[in-house]
């Protein structure tokens, strides 16, 4: 039997400073600080001219969790020190387990930024269980034709990671998620069938979505959901394109400090020591 979730939330993502561009902050915003299991998502969205600038992220470190990085459009050029190397182009994902410790960076594409374009992307934080908070890292570069897709009336979906619709996604990742990737078209209107233990999350990128009948979201937004249903209604009152995400909470303690996501602080202490004297390996930029 379906039963829709509330909306708990439907907010504007904040603008916050990311190096010498802005973000939109989807998470954390108002008085959400997570929602378990994710702890952050951005949205870089910014035409780029030719020969730059462009996104350029210097080598910093991570800890404790997974950052991912769903490219739209564009073109990243990923390293990091354990000598993976990575060339996303839009369509790619780049799912990554920081584990005990890496150190990494993200510019766009050398030749790509000659010619500039849009470079439209989220980069989303999902927290690691304790358990596995200190395991290897390890870099899962994923090719725009290996996401599977599920198509809908209205509706064509990609299915990144976890099981949805009986399709699942080729990330392999430590914490029980859904990641769904959705372009709806205008006059639509679906469930979106969701795991009633996990938590909810829909961003929109672009578009006007209306949810259960009267919450509305237009793009830049993220709603929120309670954890009371097997499913989400919405309805697209413009072409849309949005990112789902689901996930089974955690329940653990959080602490953070930048780049580093522990459960206490003496651990977030201890990871400043280890990137200070190089254990998390070094790259240089």
């Amino acid at each position: 039997m379906t039963q829709l979730r509330t909306v708990q939330l439907i907010a504007r993502a904040d603008e916050v400073a990311l190096g010498h561009d802005t973000v939109k902050q989807a998470l954390p915003i108002r008085n959400i600080d997570q929602m378990d299991p994710f702890l952050l998502l951005h949205h870089f969205n910014k035409d780029i001219e030719p020969g730059g600038p462009g996104l350029d992220v210097a080598p910093h470190p991570h800890r404790g969790f997974e950052p991912i990085t769903f490219l739209f459009d564009g073109a990243i050029h990923h390293r990091d020190s354990r000598g993976n190397e990575g060339f996303l182009n839009g369509g790619d994902v780049q799912w990554m387990t920081a584990g005990m410790g890496i150190v990494h960076s993200e510019a766009a594409q050398k030749p790509w930024l000659e010619n500039g374009g849009k470079m439209n992307l989220i980069q989303l934080w999902v927290n690691l269980p304790k358990k596995d908070k200190m395991i290897q890292p390890r870099y899962q570069d994923i090719k725009a034709d290996s996401i599977p897709v599920v198509e809908k009336e209205g509706l064509t979906a990609r299915v990144v990671a976890g099981t949805w619709e009986g399709v699942t996604g080729p990330a392999e990742t430590r914490t029980p998620v859904v990641a769904v990737e959705g372009r709806m078209q205008k006059g639509h209107k679906l469930e979106l069938p969701v795991d009633t233990t996990h938590n909810a999350v829909l961003y929109l990128m672009d578009g006007f979505l209306q949810f259960n009948d009267k919450h509305q979201a237009g793009g830049g937004f993220v709603a929120i959901f309670r954890q009371d249903g097997n499913s989400i209604q919405i309805e697209a009152l413009q072409d849309s394109h949005f990112l789902l995400l689901t996930g089974e909470p955690l329940n653990e303690p959080v602490s953070s400090y930048g780049p580093f996501v522990m459960n206490t602080q003496t651990e977030i202490m201890e990871a400043i020591r280890d990137y200070q004297m190089g254990k998390m390996g070094m790259l240089t930029y």
